[in-house]
């Protein structure tokens, strides 16, 4: 697929996407969307990616809400479609993807751009970043897993707190409350992500992947997540990385895993 929308790249077997709309603060639409879908599909089903990075371009937004110029017309039918959508082919896929998925925040982080970040393993924001919820401003709920994942990291009051109100929050407010994991100046932001993703490369990417499952399943109704553990952690015994692991520790070296 060409993109036309996002720019995507492989760089040591990390999946760069830069959502490339800087014009528009990175404001999701249509295009943005099913682009993104492709490209996390390809990083889940690629052997030369072992981590996805999404950001935006410039130094002004990460993705600073839908475009909702495209959706103000439509139908009760055609909202439930879009949310649907979305949350299949995007959002819940990079929840759900295998491979590690670090949102790199660059700025502002508003309704559907922060509902992009909920659904990443991991957040950092630069010190300029803001980040919020302001949909019922507009008279609408965030509907791409808001107010789901927000308040499975931040809690009912706070996350409620934030939806209500429509304010926007600092990156060091959004670091003390569990929103991102890093804060770090602007100049800094790549390089500490790629810092963080080179760590987990390094390691055993079938163990990840079950980690993931394991971890995602703690927050699913109806999902025992400790009967996942139990099997993601048998399952690892069956892969090569796992025997690899076990030599490398015994004989003082350091593993190279392959996948396996």
């Amino acid at each position: 697929m060409d993109y036309t929308q996002i720019i995507s790249e492989i760089r040591e077997k990390t999946l760069y996407i830069t959502i490339n709309r800087a014009q528009k603060l990175n404001a999701l639409n249509k295009e943005v969307l099913t682009e993104l879908a492709d490209a996390i599909a390809f990083a889940k089903n690629s052997d030369e990616v072992l981590a996805v990075l999404i950001t935006g371009a410039g130094e002004k937004a990460f993705v600073a809400g839908a475009d909702i110029s495209e959706f103000q017309n439509y139908t009760l039918e055609e909202a439930k479609e879009l949310a649907r959508t979305g949350h299949q082919t995007v959002f819940d896929a990079i929840e759900n993807c295998s491979k590690p998925v670090l949102a790199v925040i660059n700025g502002f982080a508003l309704g559907g751009g922060l509902e992009l970040a909920l659904a990443c393993h991991i957040r950092i924001a630069s010190e300029n970043a803001k980040l919020g919820l302001p949909e019922v401003t507009l008279g609408l709920i965030p509907g791409y897993g808001g107010t789901q994942r927000l308040t499975q990291l931040i809690g009912k009051g706070r996350a409620l707190e934030m939806i209500a109100t429509a304010d926007m929050i600092s990156a060091e407010k959004a670091a003390a409350i569990g929103l991102v994991n890093e804060v770090v100046p602007q100049a800094n932001l790549l390089d500490k992500a790629d810092e963080i993703l080179n760590k987990i490369k390094q390691r055993a990417p079938l163990a990840i992947a079950s980690a993931i499952k394991a971890v995602n399943a703690a927050t699913k109704d109806g999902v025992n997540g400790f009967e996942v553990e139990i099997e993601e952690f048998a399952n690892c015994f069956q892969t090569a990385d796992f025997k690899e692991g076990v030599e490398a520790f015994l004989q003082k070296r350091k593993a190279v895993f392959i996948g396996k």
